[in-house]
């Protein structure tokens, strides 16, 4: 599956234009919605994109602010690539998923795109002919790898090529990982890695405690040539225990650490990459047409490739990076805000 993957992405790259505007950051950890049982909300008819007859219906979580923000700006993108009409279901809890269904088949839907795991759930659910894109999660469940998507995780492949325009003398990238979830993306990372002359250390912790202690001897044996990379992973970078343990012992040692959270660039973290989340939408929509065209799609979920960038160049200073205002333009936001 993973030898197909790449054709897709290339195909997907095509589907924003280079001059597209760039929205203000997202909080997009918002996306990581709770899971449970899903009641669909009236279908969004306030806009002219949603009216009967479409192709392509978008499923989504009925949520508040701020996360309400990060899937209107996933539709929006949606919207204005699809070129046709695009129905909108909201979805809360307790739906039943046979009304869902018929409702989808009433309005003539033909392609599903689900976004979070509300989206997920709601999507599992339906007869198999529907086919799905996913779109505003990290990963699927190992039962779920029949679906297109997109991850929120951003491409290995990109990370390191920011990493190493930053920092060109870094060879070695330290990563400690849950395999239960993040094993396809150490696939992707491992060669990603060899193709730019890296070398990535990888460690399994399945658990918290193994990774707070994996972090402890990792940082202290660091070398100068060296970079932490805390990828999306709730085990092994937990917020309140993981990510002030590591970014402490990194700042101590003077160790780049770099992120897929443009929170962690906020506390502290060198740089990160997220997701643009109005391109990732039009991304989504790209794959949703192929879908109507009858070309072939296949199942499995790539990497983030429609990306923003975060720099803390307080962070760099203190590794002994002195970045002008060239090179900090080329991030699309700067820790600390002027």
């Amino acid at each position: 599956m993973l030898a197909a993957l790449p054709v897709r992405a290339e195909r997907l790259a095509r589907a924003a234009p280079a001059d597209a505007s760039r929205e203000r950051p997202g909080l997009v950890a918002a996306a990581r919605d709770r899971a449970g049982p899903v009641r669909l909300a009236a279908a969004d008819a306030s806009s002219p994109a949603s009216v009967p007859g479409s192709g392509i219906a978008v499923l989504y979580p009925d949520l508040g602010e701020p996360y309400r923000e990060v899937f209107n700006t996933l539709i929006a993108g949606v919207v204005e690539q699809a070129g046709a009409a695009v129905r909108r279901y909201p979805l809360r809890s307790d739906q039943d998923s046979a009304g869902l269904q018929a409702q989808l088949r009433r309005a003539g839907v033909r392609v599903v795109i689900a976004l979070g795991r509300q989206g997920l759930k709601a999507a599992a659910s339906l007869d198999r002919d529907f086919p799905v894109v996913l779109g505003g999660i990290v990963a699927v469940p190992e039962g779920e790898r029949r679906y297109t998507g997109i991850s929120l995780t951003p491409d290995p492949a990109m990370l390191f090529s920011h990493l190493k325009g930053l920092l060109p003398g870094v060879r070695r990238i330290i990563v400690v990982y849950n395999p239960n979830y993040n094993d396809w993306l150490l696939t992707l990372a491992r060669s990603a890695a060899r193709a730019q002359g890296l070398e990535l250390v990888a460690h399994e912790a399945r658990d918290t405690a193994t990774a707070a202690r994996l972090y402890k001897e990792l940082i202290v044996e660091t070398g100068k040539r060296d970079a932490v990379w805390l990828p999306q992973d709730s085990t092994t970078v937990d917020e309140d225990t993981i990510l002030p343990l590591v970014l402490r012992q990194a700042w101590q040692h003077r160790v780049p650490v770099f992120s897929s959270s443009f929170l962690h660039v906020k506390k502290g973290a060198l740089f990160a990459l997220y997701p643009d989340n109005r391109q990732l939408g039009r991304a989504l929509a790209h794959t949703a047409n192929d879908m109507l065209a009858g070309e072939p799609v296949p199942p499995g979920m790539l990497p983030l490739q429609a990306v923003l960038s975060a720099l803390n160049v307080r962070t760099a200073s203190h590794l002994g990076l002195n970045l002008d205002y060239q090179q900090q333009r080329r991030f699309d936001f700067v820790f600390p805000e002027p």
